[in-house]
């Protein structure tokens, strides 16, 4: 798995719940103005649920916008270029489920 550390983006804060082998639960915290930047993942999907706030996850092919009120989930399959932030620049929590692989994190410009 990438370290939090390692990724070229900051927010709020990374909260890990669980971790184990091609496997990461976290909770993330996404201040206002703040985003996680285009990018993919080779193997892994990604499960967002909605936590605090307006998350939105877009995705490019398929192109798509997904707006998550708390408790709505959205799921982004490996090799999808998408990017998280808060509707409107607004800040938002979000729960995010990685697996199952090895996860890497590719910059889409």
């Amino acid at each position: 798995m990438t370290a939090l550390e390692d990724l070229p983006y900051t927010i709020t804060d990374h909260d890990i719940v669980a971790e184990a082998d091609g496997m990461r639960v976290q909770v993330m915290t996404i201040g206002a103005g703040e985003e996680v930047p285009w990018h993919y993942h080779t193997v892994v999907t990604d499960v967002f649920v909605g936590v605090e706030g307006t998350v939105v996850i877009e995705t490019r092919a398929p192109r798509a916008r997904h707006e998550l009120a708390p408790g709505s989930h959205c799921v982004v399959p490996p090799m999808t270029a998408h990017r998280v932030s808060g509707k409107d620049g607004r800040g938002c929590r979000v729960t995010l489920v990685q697996g199952v692989g090895e996860h890497d994190f590719n910059p889409v410009g």
